[in-house]
C-alpha cells in the first residue's frame, strides 16, 4: 500500500468511524432536548463537503503529504467538520429526520463522486508523493495504481458509512411516526370516553 492509499485509510477511519462514534458518544452524553435548527445542518454539511474536497485538491493533498505539520492540520480539519456534520445529524429527532437523511444523501454522494475521480483519473493526480525511503522513487504505475487503491478505499467506504446513518435515522423516523399514530389514537379514545 503507497502513501496516498495509506492515507486514505486514515482519512476514512477518522471521518467515517472515530466522527461518527465521538458524536454518537457526544449525544449519549449531552442529553438535550432541542434538535439543531435547519441552518445548522447547513453549515455542518458544507463545511465537511468543503473540507473534504479542498484537501483532496492535487496540489493542496501533494503539499499536506509532503509536510508533517499541514498532515496533521488536514486529520484535524477533516476529522473536526466529520465530526461537527454527525453531531447535528445524530441530534434530528422525531418528524424531523428526513432534513438529515436528506444530507446524509448529498454528502455520500458527493464523497464518492471524489472517489471515482481518483479512482478513474486516467493520470497521476497527485505528483511529487515519496514512496518509502529505501526504496527510491516510485514509477510512474506505481503511483497510478497507490492512487487508484486510495479512489477504491474511498468508493467502498463512504457508502457504507451513509447508508448505515441513513438507515438509523429512518428507522428513528418511522419509530417517531408510530409513537405519534399510538399517542394520537389513545387521545382520542379518552376524549370519546
Amino acid at each position: 500500500m503507497g502513501p496516498l492509499a495509506s492515507h486514505m485509510v486514515v482519512h476514512i477511519l477518522l471521518m467515517n468511524v472515530l466522527a461518527p462514534l465521538a458524536a454518537m458518544s457526544a449525544c449519549a452524553f449531552w442529553q438535550q432536548g432541542r434538535e439543531p435548527a435547519g441552518g445548522a445542518l447547513a453549515f455542518a454539511t458544507a463545511a465537511q463537503l468543503l473540507s473534504l474536497w479542498l484537501w483532496h485538491a492535487p496540489p493542496l493533498l501533494t503539499r499536506a503529504l509532503a509536510s508533517a505539520p499541514l498532515h496533521l492540520l488536514m486529520y484535524g480539519s477533516l476529522l473536526l467538520t466529520a465530526f461537527l456534520f454527525w453531531w447535528v445529524v445524530l441530534r434530528f429527532r422525531g418528524n424531523h429526520s428526513c432534513k438529515p437523511i436528506l444530507s446524509l444523501l448529498v454528502t455520500s454522494k458527493l464523497y464518492c463522486v471524489l472517489g471515482v475521480l481518483v479512482l478513474f483519473a486516467p493520470r497521476v493526480l497527485f505528483t511529487g508523493i515519496a514512496g518509502d525511503p529505501g526504496t527510491g522513487a516510485p514509477t510512474p504505475e506505481a503511483v497510478l495504481a497507490d492512487q487508484q487503491l486510495a479512489g477504491l478505499l474511498m468508493l467502498t467506504a463512504c457508502p457504507a458509512t451513509y447508508v448505515l446513518g441513513g438507515i438509523v435515522l429512518g428507522a428513528r423516523w418511522l419509530f417517531a411516526m408510530e409513537t405519534d399514530e399510538i399517542d394520537r389514537s389513545s387521545a382520542g379514545g379518552e376524549a370519546w370516553t
